[in-house]
């Protein structure tokens, strides 16, 4: 049995977090500040409508495309994995795959998500602060509005992250089909999120500077 990296033991300690009965009661009565003032009152529920946009920009946006651009791109200078060749045709092998997990783990969150009411859209936070707001990015990776604007973990995006990772494996090379490499990319999934929550934190406030210079 291969050894655990530490992305693994980081995906288990995080599951083994998430559904402790301490933290989804925390979650659901003792919020932070900085979380709990970034969901208005009364909360704008989400439309049929709007969970298909989310999908489709999810999926399809401009982020999701350049980020796929970039893994795509790392992995065939890396020749990772070897199956598919260090070459443009490689490129491209790596790119459709990622955009089809994309595509199933946002299927997957939407179809979940709307059993219960739970809100895929990233809620910015109030405050000012750097640090707060990258703390409220981070919290905004586990929890999510349901309709009536209370935050509760989000257990339809666990179940898009993780799942879409293993139903890949059906269509991935050998090397990269297995558990592991399954529990690696939920992982990095997660991570993934928080990079485009703070993108989505920060954004505005960029482009309003840069709009702004002469």
């Amino acid at each position: 049995m291969r050894t655990l990296t530490f992305v693994h033991a980081m995906l288990l300690g995080l599951v083994l977090h998430l559904f402790n009965p301490g933290f989804v009661v925390a979650q659901n009565t003792a919020r932070t500040d900085h979380v709990a003032t970034a969901v208005k009152s009364p909360y704008p529920a989400i439309s049929d409508a709007e969970r298909l946009r989310w999908a489709i920009d999810s999926t399809i946006g401009a982020k999701s495309l350049g980020a796929g651009i970039v893994i795509a791109a790392w992995r065939t200078a890396n020749n990772n994995p070897e199956e598919y060749g260090p070459h443009w045709e490689g490129f491209a092998k790596r790119y459709g795959i990622r955009i089809a997990g994309v595509a199933t783990g946002n299927a997957i969150e939407v179809e979940v998500g709307n059993l219960w009411g739970e809100d895929p859209r990233y809620v910015r936070s109030a405050e000012y602060r750097t640090l707060p707001r990258l703390r409220h990015a981070a919290a905004m990776v586990f929890i999510a509005p349901r309709a009536d604007g209370h935050l509760a973990p989000s257990y339809a995006r666990y179940t898009g992250i993780v799942g879409s990772n293993f139903i890949s494996n059906s269509w991935r090379a050998k090397s990269e089909n297995g558990i592991n490499a399954a529990l690696t990319r939920s992982a990095l999934g997660f991570l993934g999120k928080f990079a485009s929550n703070v993108i989505d934190e920060f954004w505005q406030d960029i482009n309003s500077k840069v709009r702004k210079r002469p």
